[in-house]
């Protein structure tokens, strides 16, 4: 707990809340009986998509109060958990910024944090979200980029997430280039139920991980976030931030296709990333503008890498590519009808799971899941 002038702050949870005993986040408990400090709780719980557990006191049985993933005390509620066994993820709620006392009333009842209404909403919302859907380790986040048009990138966005999913891990696809036709008709889904951009082009703050993925179209054992056939061309950087940010809390693989134009929502997309792959062919001319595309990405993402796609120039192969480019080598990406000629495919690329495309894929999660998990 800090405080800063008049001002109450929170600080940053340094531990876990207590799991609950079936496994699967519980409910937050919050005791108060003030009602006007009720309906605001019950408000901001709601918007974090929580139902809570209300009591006047501590709870009983008692397993209750230890079990919650988070408890909110009320100001005036201070006194009557006093004796409550001291536990982790209790947060005092106040509304008076000018109460010195509430620090000796928080220290008493052992609570982490004091917190007061209004000015701590957002970061309460976000806790409360925090511990209802589950907190575990962030999706791997995948961006691929075309080093020039044509150079395959989309197709090789959809392998690889066609591929995360066939290997059991929870998958999301997302297009962030507007004019690159839909990845869901690449897919063979362009008519499947489900939203798509332009419903939350204008999302702010914090969106529900589990609303998010319910949302979406489910196509190959993995969801797809896709442009519709309207007019809707861009992606303002809050509503990236927010649809990235709910992807990634849900744990697993989400891969991001993206333009070669930089604009400042495809920037906050290169932000959220933690390997971005740049899918440059094999030709002088496209190594140059590889080259141009590269610097424009490691303005913001640090871990760039390169994916060489045949047939090769005279003088060229694969590592000379990645050398020209300063960046490491992912490999080389196999050539297949499907990857140059992805339209006229039956099916989507790397479906089948057995062609060099899809061991391509496999072989790259396999060493970028052993990376996460070493760091």
């Amino acid at each position: 707990m800090q405080r800063r002038g008049t001002e109450t702050v929170t600080a940053t949870v340094t531990h876990d809340p207590p799991p609950a005993a079936s496994g699967r986040p519980g409910r937050p408990l919050i005791v108060t009986e003030d009602a006007d400090l009720l309906d605001d709780l019950l408000r901001l719980c709601a918007a974090a998509g929580a139902t809570p557990e209300v009591h006047h006191g501590v709870p009983e049985p008692r397993g209750n109060w230890e079990a919650a993933p988070l408890v909110l005390v009320g100001d005036d509620a201070a006194r009557r958990v006093r004796g409550a066994g001291r536990r982790r993820g209790v947060v005092l709620v106040g509304r008076d910024q000018d109460d010195s006392g509430v620090w000796r009333r928080a220290v008493e009842i052992g609570a982490d944090h004091v917190l007061m209404l209004p000015d701590g909403e957002q970061w309460l919302v976000d806790r409360i979200a925090d511990v209802t859907e589950g907190v575990g380790r962030p999706a791997l986040t995948v961006g691929v980029i075309g080093g020039r048009g044509g150079a395959g990138a989309s197709t090789l966005a959809c392998a690889l997430a066609v591929t995360a999913a066939s290997e059991g891990l929870r998958t999301l696809l997302v297009d962030a280039d507007p004019l690159g036709g839909g990845l869901d008709v690449l897919l063979g889904g362009e008519s499947a139920d489900g939203l798509r951009w332009p419903a939350f082009a204008g999302s702010r703050g914090r969106l529900g991980s589990g609303a998010l993925e319910e949302s979406l179209p489910k196509l190959h054992s993995l969801r797809v976030l896709s442009w519709d056939r309207g007019d809707c061309v861009a992606v303002p950087p809050q509503a990236m931030r927010a649809v990235l940010a709910a992807a990634r809390r849900r744990g697993g693989a989400v891969v991001v296709d993206l333009p070669r134009r930089i604009d400042d929502g495809v920037a906050e997309a290169l932000a959220q990333l933690d390997v971005g792959i740049l899918v440059a062919p094999a030709e002088l001319r496209a190594v140059a503008a590889a080259r141009q595309v590269a610097s424009a990405v490691q303005l913001v993402l640090r871990d760039l890498r390169v994916a060489v796609r045949g047939p090769y120039a005279a003088g060229l192969d694969d590592r000379e590519v990645a050398r020209l480019l300063d960046l490491p080598l992912v490999g080389e990406v196999p050539v297949e009808s499907g990857l140059l000629r992805p339209h006229e495919s039956k099916d989507p690329p790397g479906v089948a799971g057995r062609g060099p495309l899809a061991r391509f894929c496999r072989e790259f999660w396999e060493r970028a899941l052993l990376e996460a998990r070493v760091a």
